[in-house]
């Protein structure tokens, strides 16, 4: 365990290929959160449903039997973890709530295996190979940040990232970091133009996050083949500027290692003022669909 100063933060985004067996994703993953607590990592972050393959390219519900409670087995396993390893350690699962009710919902284990904190992915896509309306229910707990040994983080999960109200939500809840643990990948029809707009405004959105709410970005995704999608990796970790301190590749398993020191975000929210003058007077529109 890393003796560093009070507020600096070692990061671990784990970049990683899933098969079709939980075994050997759990198993895959426990490895990783080792390696990555022996290279000095204080938290360690796993791409969205991270246990099997991304089973929302069908509607098939066969795939339910795969959800498990929390606490369960995979759950279990990552705590156990994160208090053998002394670290963070957070992701996202299929979680089965009760009978018919079913989330995609991201956990956080502190480094005493303790459930620091939860959050069920609040905005739920329905795209060709994206059909996640059909197994998850929307979120109800919030937009929230969670107090854990190494800083106060939040967690929101994939399609969330587009959305820049989550961002502010989770930061404005005291977040220093903000993880997307995700699952996201091209087409095999897509031209190469198109791929690179694609992957671009992907990061592009984040890094505005960053920026936007003087936070510590983070965004894990998956590699690989899967079906019809091609998972791009490209996991990354922006600063509060918005300036990318690593990136992964798009196509190898990798664990990406930064040390964050959580003092900058006082530092640039002074020079960047943007929660002071935010006018919340005015934004009652928000909670509109639409203004016409």
């Amino acid at each position: 365990m890393n003796n560093l100063p009070q507020k600096q933060v070692t990061i671990a985004l784990v970049q990683m290929r899933c098969v079709e067996s939980k075994e050997a994703n759990v198993a895959t993953a426990l490895q990783r959160i080792a390696q990555a607590a022996a290279q000095g990592a204080n938290v360690v972050c796993l791409p969205e449903l991270f246990a099997g393959l991304y089973f929302c390219q069908s509607e098939d519900f066969n795939k339910f039997a795969e959800a498990e409670p929390i606490p369960g087995p995979t759950s279990e396993a990552l705590a156990t973890a994160a208090r053998k390893h002394g670290v963070v350690v957070t992701t996202s699962l299929f979680e089965r709530r009760a009978p018919g009710l079913y989330h995609n919902t991201a956990i956080l284990f502190d480094t005493d295996g303790r459930l620091a904190g939860m959050y069920r992915k609040m905005h739920i896509p329905d795209d060709p190979h994206f059909y996640e309306k059909f197994y998850f229910t929307p979120g109800d707990l919030g937009f929230q940040s969670f107090p854990t040994r190494f800083g106060r983080l939040g967690m929101c999960v994939c399609w969330d990232q587009w959305f820049p109200e989550a961002a502010r939500l989770t930061a404005l809840s005291g977040a220093e970091v903000i993880f997307y643990p995700t699952a996201i990948g091209w087409l095999p029809d897509q031209d190469l133009a198109y791929r690179t707009s694609q992957h671009s405004a992907w990061e592009t959105i984040m890094r505005s996050h960053a920026i936007a709410n003087g936070v510590y970005v983070a965004a894990i995704n998956r590699i690989g083949k899967e079906d019809t999608l091609e998972f791009w990796g490209a996991s990354f970790l922006c600063d509060p500027f918005g300036n990318v301190l690593k990136r992964a590749s798009h196509d190898a398993e990798e664990i990406l290692t930064v040390t964050c020191n959580l003092d900058d975000i006082d530092a640039v929210r002074t020079h960047w003022p943007f929660f002071r003058d935010r006018r919340i007077d005015a934004y009652s529109d928000l909670t509109k669909r639409f203004l016409s």
